[in-house]
């Protein structure tokens, strides 16, 4: 049976990993190593102190890790520590809310596990349910229920079976799937990233400003093709292929050595 290493930023307790775990064991045998609360908005970082670590009682009797770390922390310790080997595949998420456009890319702790396993070579796929409101008191995100991701387990599953028999798409490093909120799954697109940056998302607070809402309006509304669009206008599932691999342009860079060098 293939080993699936399943992940998420929202802590062990979301329903979110409950509905995509219970999926995954129809693939093969699960680990869940997973931050015990939730980490949001950490991206690939790892602790610099200790990361405590526990195991976790997942009701169906699947093997589980609650950590004090991050998801990237999760994924370094699940292979070198529990079990000592790579998986075959990791899958992360489902997220509660979504992930969709490079400042998410590069925020999101869900896709910052996702990163971790394909800097190791892993397979990785992300999965987000992309809630269109998020208070910073988060009440949206208890209102979800393992119903109202069903849609986007089994948009998970498919992906994760594919990926299990016949290997990742050639180029592909991670796979980014966002599910819209009341999503047409019949409606499939393949998408790019948006690189259009966040708006004003912080509101003024008593001696500074924070992030008080998380809407999809405070997205740009991307270009036609991109994960945003298809989201934001298409209300459908979005799949997009991420390659892990900056550009060096080395030629470019002949005048500024000569700078240095002056």
């Amino acid at each position: 049976m293939p080993t699936i290493l399943v992940i998420n930023d929202d802590g062990i307790s979301s329903v979110g990993l409950a509905a995509l775990v219970k999926r995954m064991e129809r693939l093969g045998d699960v680990t869940v190593v997973t931050p015990g609360d939730e980490r949001s908005g950490v991206g690939k970082s790892l602790s610099i102190g200790q990361v405590d670590i526990q195991e976790a009682c997942f009701g169906d009797g699947t093997r589980a890790y609650a950590t004090s770390g991050t998801p990237a922390d999760s994924f370094l310790i699940a292979v070198n520590k529990i079990l000592k080997r790579m998986p075959d595949l990791v899958v992360s998420g489902i997220n509660i809310g979504p992930n969709l456009g490079i400042d998410d890319l590069l925020t999101s702790g869900t896709l910052g596990a996702a990163f971790e396993a394909a800097i190791h070579k892993v397979p990785a796929i992300a999965v987000s349910y992309c809630l269109s409101e998020i208070t910073d008191r988060m009440p949206e995100k208890t209102r979800v229920s393992v119903e109202d991701l069903e849609p986007a387990a089994a948009v998970g599953y498919k992906a994760a079976k594919h990926v299990l028999e016949q290997g990742m798409p050639k180029g592909v490093d991670i796979v980014s799937i966002n599910v819209a909120e009341k999503a047409d799954c019949s409606k499939v697109k393949l998408t790019s990233l948006c690189y259009d940056g966040y708006g004003d998302i912080h509101t003024e607070t008593e001696g500074g400003y924070r992030i008080k809402s998380w809407t999809l309006r405070h997205y740009p509304d991307g270009a036609p093709g991109t994960d945003l669009h298809a989201i934001k206008n298409d209300v459908c599932v979005s799949v997009t292929p991420i390659k892990v691999e900056f550009i060096h342009n080395k030629d470019a860079m002949k005048d500024l050595l000569d700078s240095l060098l002056d």
